[in-house]
């Protein structure tokens, strides 16, 4: 487009097609703006037209296609949360997030599907169904930023938002064979409503590739005053060159996540790709961090944080959600003041020992998820070779454990289960620094790039 050899007209037009031949197999848009991206998409013409006559700069995301995740405000598109409560909301306002997106020249065509208010790892809603796994149709994509990966592995978006508390960007990545970055908390800002000094969710890119996924960051991060954790770094570093020599750099190779279950198929292809590190020049132990109190903390403010989403929605309307939000609730209306108080000792204790461990190791590497692509029919894991799940969300312990200490993840394609279903490893790097881990990742995307391939429903015939 930047060379004139591509109008923003007929890239929008080639996703629409796109759009308009996969997405009823799959579901992962669930609002489309045709319409209304096409008008933007001429107005993205004409700005470039006068930009080149003037010589201005066009934005970073120029004519780029973006849906952004249900669970994100975009104003006067509908946003129903996945939640028969908002089915027919319509917000006034975009979320910074879209803000930024939008200034930097990208064009909303729509919304992807989501788990209702983003509660567990399987994109399914009585608003608008299921998101389908692209790569075996009936499976599921993962979730809760199901819709984004399956729009970006069927080629329908070029770049995605996502958001992540105990997995949500990283799970659905991993399903769908794309990337997911699961930012440090702050990096990506949010409106002050809420929890909005907790650390457990964030937002941040997906893509087809690791450089896509940076230069989206690029764009949505970077301090804001409407944020109160924002981080004062601005985001244009991650625009930058992600290449890296990484001889002598020292790796931390997982061993059972603190006694997670995992299936063996994921552990083969994941421990298949430890040799890929090695040929990069990493020095690869097999160690990982002590996991003592995480699993209790992350409990404990999971829950919390549904009894705050719960002060927000009228009791009446309660019952309208599914069970495992009321199950949320409901645990979450007995929390108490010594039991934020032993979590919030349980987490620092653990940051601490993270913080000490990443002094040794720049990095350290684990599966993105316990299992590969699951029924759609099953809306959760309840065992794992044999071992019984506690509760819906216990199947994502190696995602939900790495977001309890604020340690920014990225999940990358790693290869695929014998019967072809993507699998991801995640590259954890250490506080704060996204960049790090976007380094390695791109490094490690490239020596494998042999190894991807598109899911069959994406594919032109």
């Amino acid at each position: 487009m930047r060379a004139g050899k591509l109008s923003a007209r007929e890239v929008m037009q080639a996703h629409l097609q796109q759009i308009d031949r996969v997405n009823p197999t799959v579901n992962a848009i669930v609002t489309l703006v045709a319409d209304q991206a096409m008008e933007s998409a001429r107005k993205a013409d004409e700005a470039q037209a006068q930009a080149k006559s003037k010589g201005d700069a066009l934005g970073p995301l120029h004519g780029l296609p973006i849906a952004h995740k249900d669970l994100v405000e975009t104003a006067g598109i509908r946003t129903t949360f996945g939640s028969p409560i908002f089915r027919d909301y319509v917000p006034a306002a975009d979320a910074i997030l879209v803000e930024r997106i939008r200034r930097a020249g990208a064009i909303t065509i729509g919304k992807t599907n989501t788990p209702e208010f983003g509660a567990g790892s399987q994109t399914f809603n009585p608003v608008f169904g299921a998101t389908r796994n692209p790569y075996d149709l009936t499976k599921t994509c993962g979730g809760s930023s199901g819709g984004a990966a399956v729009a970006l592995a069927c080629g329908m978006i070029p770049i995605a938002d996502g958001s992540d508390s105990g997995g949500s960007l990283r799970n659905p990545a991993a399903f769908c064979g794309v990337v997911g970055l699961r930012t440090a908390p702050g990096r990506v800002p949010h409106f002050s409503r809420g929890l909005a000094w907790s650390t457990l969710s964030v937002h941040g890119p997906m893509a087809r590739s690791v450089r896509d996924a940076a230069l989206l960051l690029s764009v949505m991060a970077g301090p804001d005053p409407r944020c109160p954790i924002s981080i004062s770094e601005p985001g244009s570093r991650f625009a930058g060159p992600l290449d890296r020599d990484f001889r002598g750099v020292r790796v931390a190779w997982f061993k059972t996540m603190g006694g997670a279950v995992f299936d063996p198929r994921i552990l083969a292809a994941v421990n298949g790709q430890r040799k890929a590190f090695e040929n990069l020049g990493c020095v690869v132990d097999e160690i990982e961090p002590d996991w003592r109190g995480v699993d209790e903390a992350f409990h404990i403010f999971r829950a919390w944080g549904f009894s705050v989403l719960a002060a927000e929605i009228r009791p009446e309307l309660r019952d309208q959600l599914k069970d495992t939000i009321q199950w949320e609730i409901e645990r979450g209306s007995r929390i108490t003041g010594a039991d934020l108080a032993r979590a919030e000792g349980l987490r620092a204790a653990a940051w601490d020992r993270m913080r000490v461990f990443q002094e040794t190791y720049e990095y350290f590497i684990a599966p993105s998820t316990q299992v590969p692509p699951f029924s759609i029919d099953v809306p959760y894991v309840t065992e794992i070779a044999g071992v019984k799940m506690n509760t819906y969300i216990d199947w994502m312990k190696c995602c939900y454990f790495i977001s309890m200490l604020e340690c920014p993840s990225m999940s990358v394609p790693c290869g695929f289960t014998p019967e072809g279903l993507p699998v991801g490893l995640q590259i954890v790097g250490r506080h704060r620094d996204e960049f790090a881990v976007l380094q390695l990742a791109h490094a490690f995307e490239s020596a494998t790039a042999p190894a991807r391939r598109a899911p069959p429903v994406s594919i032109l015939k």
